[in-house]
């Protein structure tokens, strides 16, 4: 089986125990619940098809059946508590623990840089900023934010973009973005993430609706629509992001950081052609 770390989903590591098993023996889902305390003999089946969760109390017996032990035993069981969180704040707590976890054990979660740049608007606007200030000190970066952040976060947020490799500086400490646009890998963590940095720049943009019609524009549709409208919709919204994005690319040059939120988002229950 792979490294428990290259993990994030506690059904997969089921799974491939199971099938790494079953390549060499005669291992079956009645062995394997057996072993970990369960009377139903394809619960275990059933919790990697998506069907069943692994309880919090059960998770340590199902780590000790497929012989995890130590850390990889604790991982297990981290994994289960991020897999089972409620909410995007408890999912969000479940998977810095994981990577915290794995920071003191000497190695790291697949995904891991990625989640922690999506998790803060800093992250963003930084990398951004930072090359349209050539020779900038951090404090100066800090004051000509609109939102408020401290030198030193400043200071954290350079670093850990360098890190990733998406900035690079030289000896005038000038900064430069790596590559225009960003390509992330997908991990089952970033949706979260997302989602945190979009409640983030939601917030932003209603501190924003007090500015100048000169320095914002906003507007909106309120429309019924059916589902098939709404996929063509979808695709639009698509086209016009890339079409921005194009735009951007094409200019070259930065005189200001802004954010662009495009929110299509329901009003209502649905009314008629559904269940």
């Amino acid at each position: 089986m792979k490294p428990i770390t290259t993990y994030t989903d506690y059904r997969k590591v089921i799974q491939d125990f199971y099938d790494e098993k079953k390549r060499s023996s005669a291992f079956t889902w009645r062995d394997f619940a057996k072993s970990a305390g369960f009377s139903s003999p394809v619960f275990l089946k059933y919790v990697c098809e998506g069907k069943k969760n692994i309880s919090r109390a059960s998770a340590a017996a199902v780590a000790a059946a497929m012989g995890l032990v130590g850390f990889d035993s604790a991982y297990f069981q981290a994994m289960i508590a991020y897999g089972t969180a409620k909410s995007d704040e408890a999912k969000k707590n479940a998977f810095e623990e994981m990577c915290a976890m794995a920071r003191e054990h000497k190695t790291r979660i697949l995904g891991d840089n990625e989640f922690d740049y999506y998790k803060s608007w800093k992250n963003s606007v930084i990398r951004e900023l930072a090359p349209a200030m050539p020779g900038a000190k951090p404090s100066e970066m800090a004051k000509a934010c609109k939102q408020l952040i401290s030198t030193d976060d400043v200071v954290e947020t350079l670093a850990f973009l360098q890190k990733m490799g998406l900035l690079e500086k030289d000896y005038n400490d000038t900064y430069r973005q790596t590559d225009k646009a960003i390509s992330i890998n997908t991990t089952d963590a970033l949706p979260v993430a997302a989602r945190n940095l979009q409640r983030q720049m939601g917030s932003f943009a209603l501190d924003a609706i007090s500015l100048p019609l000169s320095e914002r524009d906003m507007s909106g549709i309120t429309m019924g629509i059916t589902r098939k409208c709404y996929d063509r919709i979808v695709k639009a919204l698509d086209d016009f992001r890339q079409q921005i994005a194009d735009i951007v690319s094409e200019d070259g040059e930065t005189e200001q950081i802004y954010r662009l939120n495009l929110q299509f988002f329901p009003l209502t229950e649905r009314i008629r052609g559904g269940k």
